[in-house]
């Protein structure tokens, strides 16, 4: 009897134990196999590639553990990671999206967990379940690239040519609506006339524009961030443009990716004089186009910063502290508590000193410089 009772005893302990370690695990504690969750969006970018290095880079040492999965695109993918990681105990959900809209059914699995949730570079729209979002200004980026077509414009009428990310995402809506506030009153008084968009052509008069009428031309425009496509729109757009959408062109193309792509399509056409072309990461191939001359400029969001601010921000939440936020975004459903990074425009004048002088690459990585 009383070895039947010594069993029933430490059976008791082992599950108490158990309990214990489970609850500690849920809540944080040393047990939780994982303090910090990433979610990206692909790694067949660039960008993501080195946001990852990053992220290991930021968090070696620290007493907090992190693992980062790729979405390769697809939202079902990515709602399978943060189950995954929400299985591996994670405190806080750092998350780019895919799709900004779908993202919210995924982080709100995170949020009934009690996970914090961090939108990264990309705004999680139309859910509640976002805490914090950490991003560089991209409504400034938008402007900073329609400012250079303005400034490097050649003449009166010159024919620009536009092109934007994918409708899917938040922040193509926020640089096409910094390019417009820019670009607009230089279409209005005739500086630039609009080759590719008819929708644009419809509202030109107007210097603001609405959600639907932005999506209106980004639909029409959209290179979804792809190479490929953004390749085979400007093959289209330049095969069906008149003579007098030639010469001197300016382009507003959204990203690195696809301003390589366009550029090399532009640059076949004999007819084209000139094109200046934008875009925004700095890539590595985007420096080497530069310093080529064959990219005009790009917007050079330091990702070591961002990185930096959302990895702090996640630290500061796992310390039990409030992390600092400098601005608000409207998600659709509430206004997000913002971290927000600076960005720098690189071209050929100052891509030593923003590339490479700063040890964001070496100058080894190019030629010419």
């Amino acid at each position: 009897m009383k070895k039947g009772l010594k069993s029933m005893s430490l059976l008791l302990v082992i599950m108490m134990f158990a309990m214990f370690a489970a609850a500690c695990s849920k809540d944080g504690g040393s047990s939780s196999e994982v303090s910090i969750g990433i979610v990206l969006p692909t790694k067949d970018e660039e960008r993501w590639v080195q946001d990852e290095q990053r992220f290991k880079d930021v968090l070696d040492g620290s007493k907090y553990t992190t693992e980062i999965l790729f979405s390769q695109g697809s939202s079902a993918k990515e709602k399978e990671n943060v189950e995954t990681l929400i299985n591996k105990g994670i405190d806080v959900l750092i998350i780019c999206p895919f799709d900004g809209s779908a993202a919210g059914a995924a982080v709100e699995k995170a949020k009934d967990e009690g996970i914090t949730v961090i939108s990264y570079d990309r705004l999680i729209t139309n859910t509640k379940a976002v805490d914090y979002y950490v991003t560089f200004d991209s409504v400034a980026v938008g402007a900073a690239q329609a400012q250079y077509l303005v400034d490097n414009a050649k003449g009166s009428g010159e024919p620009l040519y536009l092109y934007a990310g994918a409708a899917t995402d938040n922040n193509a809506f926020l640089f096409f609506q910094g390019a417009w506030s820019v670009l607009q009153p230089k279409i209005l008084d005739g500086s630039f006339k609009i080759a590719n968009s008819s929708e644009a052509e419809a509202v030109k008069d107007s210097k603001e524009l609405s959600r639907d009428q932005m999506s209106k031309i980004i639909g029409q425009v959209t290179t979804n961030w792809d190479p490929n496509e953004a390749k085979n729109k400007a093959q289209t757009h330049l095969t069906a443009a008149a003579a007098d959408m030639k010469g001197d062109v300016a382009v507003l193309a959204p990203n690195d990716g696809t301003a390589r792509s366009i550029a090399d399509v532009f640059a076949t056409d004999t007819a084209v004089t000139s094109f200046a072309v934008t875009g925004q990461d700095a890539d590595k191939s985007s420096i080497q186009y530069i310093i080529d001359g064959k990219q005009s400029m790009t917007v050079f969001k330091d990702v070591r910063t961002l990185v930096k601010d959302a990895m702090g921000m996640a630290v500061t939440i796992l310390d039990g502290n409030t992390p600092e936020t400098t601005g608000e975004y409207d998600n659709g459903e509430i206004k997000v508590k913002a971290k927000q990074t600076d960005v720098i425009v690189v071209d050929k004048a100052n891509v030593k000193k923003e590339m490479v002088d700063s040890a964001y690459y070496a100058a080894s990585d190019f030629t010419g410089l």
